[in-house]
């Protein structure tokens, strides 16, 4: 059976757009930034800005008509209702309704008047809806009526003066008429020809046409219109009260928010995602640990009953242990990217517990001499324990031949550790033979060795190791680590020799205890790991280059090696 055909994840539009939603929720302050902004952006339009009053009246606009009682008669004859509603806006009706104010006390030039005013239209109607916005309700109800009055007075009297002048007109073509009949008048008598009768009985009927017109017009009737809706004082303010101002502000400063997130979103260098943190470091995601309170006692969450993060570390030792990369040569480096190194001491610590826990025979190696602290963070799970033969044999009590230290897991087992210890020469001691000798126990069926080594692109101590332990594990805070460290460490892993066999996520520290410890970090490398002043005084400076150690190592092909 052909199993069905699934897209894969990036070409997944639903799980993309939620995964950059999810990474937009990672900024909160910003949107909470944007939701308080918006917020006071309301209240203030709200509380901050002067009441305004609007008051309403409505106009019926209709057109001269002889008989509006008649059949087939309607109001709407020759009405363009859009002209009207640009005559109720023009500054003649202004200047009308200016006069009437003045007269009523209100003194208010044309232009101040008719910034308040507006005029709609109702759709399918004939009506002309007078809106004016004012300070106090009463002015707005005075302004409005006075608006609504001087568009009919207009109205009227241009209504009124197309009808004079429509008379006059009539009268003109009629005085002629009125001579030319009073002179065939003169010339009819009995002997009178036809002709001259018949032209006097057309200017009769001309004369009689025209009266009529203009009986007509008189009889017009010019009323321009009605006020259906007489303005009235408001009683209180127009516009949208404060609960509906702070909830626009809120979806306003909302859209805000989410626009300073993406613009954030974009310019972050940090991880965005897991499947970005893939991606840079061309590995699998092996776990992300949970938040859990550390015990007093030391490091190890193995061995603590109902501890969430003692099985995400079991989790992550069996999907090591049937790892083929791994389970060839069974060494294991464990390193974080930069900056603080106690969240992969604290992983190399709980793995070496999960595969001791498993029937392994684990040996913890702290390659960290520049910081060393395992073996106190271990507190009293740690007890020294005889050396092996052969470094008993040559007498060289130096690192990493100084001794091991027997680490028990409550109810697991127990490990074997290496502490570290500060050294004159650092990338000496870890390209030495004896470190060589130890590695190669991992050899030995059933063994496992594990590296703990400082951050890989603060130092180039990870990188001088990883000719003896090719599979390294990144341990790294998903909020801190930036892409092109990601990338860049896959490029020094894989030149070196190994591969990056997957990364383990962290939660953040907080900022107050990261703070704390980089205080402390400058205090522990000038003497408080347990080096004397001195001794640190004659050696070398370190830059924190990741190259300043690479060149103390010579090259030996991987044949010579094995």
């Amino acid at each position: 059976m052909t199993p069905p055909h699934r897209a894969p994840d990036e070409q997944d539009e639903p799980a993309l757009l939620r995964d950059q939603f999810r990474q937009l929720l990672r900024y909160r302050s910003l949107l909470a930034t944007g939701v308080v902004i918006g917020l006071i952006g309301g209240g203030y339009l709200a509380l901050g800005g002067e009441d305004a009053y609007t008051a309403t009246g409505e106009v019926l606009v209709r057109s001269a008509i002889s008989d509006p009682f008649a059949a087939g008669a309607t109001a709407d004859k020759g009405i363009n209702i859009g002209s009207e509603r640009q005559t109720a806006v023009s500054d003649t009706v202004g200047t009308l309704a200016a006069g009437t104010l003045l007269k009523a006390g209100d003194d208010v030039t044309a232009q101040e008047l008719l910034t308040g005013l507006q005029v709609t239209n109702p759709p399918n109607t004939l009506a002309l809806r007078f809106s004016y916005t004012a300070a106090d309700p009463e002015q707005a109800r005075a302004r409005a009526e006075a608006l609504a009055g001087a568009y009919l007075t207009h109205r009227k009297a241009r209504t009124e003066e197309s009808i004079q002048n429509m008379s006059d007109g009539y009268r003109a073509q009629l005085g002629p008429l009125e001579e030319k009949r009073d002179l065939l008048e003169k010339q009819t008598g009995a002997g009178a020809a036809d002709d001259v009768t018949s032209a006097r009985a057309n200017i009769i009927v001309s004369i009689s046409e025209l009266s009529r017109k203009i009986s007509e017009l008189k009889a017009l009737d010019t009323t321009p219109g009605y006020l259906n809706k007489k303005p009235v004082a408001p009683t209180s303010p127009t516009g949208p009260g404060l609960l509906l101002l702070l909830g626009l502000g809120g979806v306003v400063g909302l859209a805000l928010g989410l626009l300073l997130s993406w613009v954030r979103l974009v310019f972050d260098p940090a991880v965005r995602s897991t499947r970005e943190l893939v991606h840079s470091l061309g590995a699998p995601l092996l776990g992300t640990l949970p938040r859990e309170r550390t015990a007093a006692d030391g490091l190890l969450a193995i061995g603590r009953g109902g501890s969430r993060l003692a099985e995400e570390y079991r989790a992550v030792a069996f999907r090591l242990a049937y790892d083929p990369s791994f389970a060839e040569r069974r060494r294991l480096l464990v390193t974080a990217p930069r900056g603080d190194n106690a969240a992969a001491a604290a992983a190399a610590a709980n793995l070496a517990a999960a595969f001791a826990e498993m029937g392994r025979d684990v040996l913890l190696i702290e390659a960290d001499l520049r910081t060393p602290t395992l073996a106190r963070e271990l507190g009293k799970a740690a007890h020294e324990m005889r050396p092996p033969r052969w470094a008993a044999e040559e007498g060289d009590r130096t690192w990493p031949n100084g001794g091991r230290t027997n680490v028990d897991v409550p109810g697991s087992g127990a490990f074997a550790l290496i502490p570290g210890t500060t050294a004159d020469n650092v990338p000496r001691a870890l390209t030495s033979p004896p470190v060589g000798r130890i590695v190669a126990e991992a050899d030995r069926p059933g063994n496992v060795v594990i590296v703990l080594a400082p951050p890989v692109l603060s130092y180039a101590d990870a990188v001088a190791l990883v000719d003896r332990v090719e599979g390294v594990v990144i341990v790294c805070d998903p909020r801190e680590v930036h892409r092109s460290d990601l990338e860049r460490i896959r490029e020094i892993i894989g030149a070196s020799g190994g591969s990056v066999l997957g990364a383990l996520l962290h939660p953040s520290r907080g900022r107050l205890r990261r703070a704390e410890r980089r205080a402390a970090s400058p205090r522990r490398r000038s003497g408080g790991g347990g080096g004397t002043p001195a001794a640190e005084a004659d050696g070398p400076e370190l830059t924190g280059d990741p190259t300043e150690t690479l060149g103390l190592r010579a090259f030996t092909p991987p044949a010579a090696r094995r």
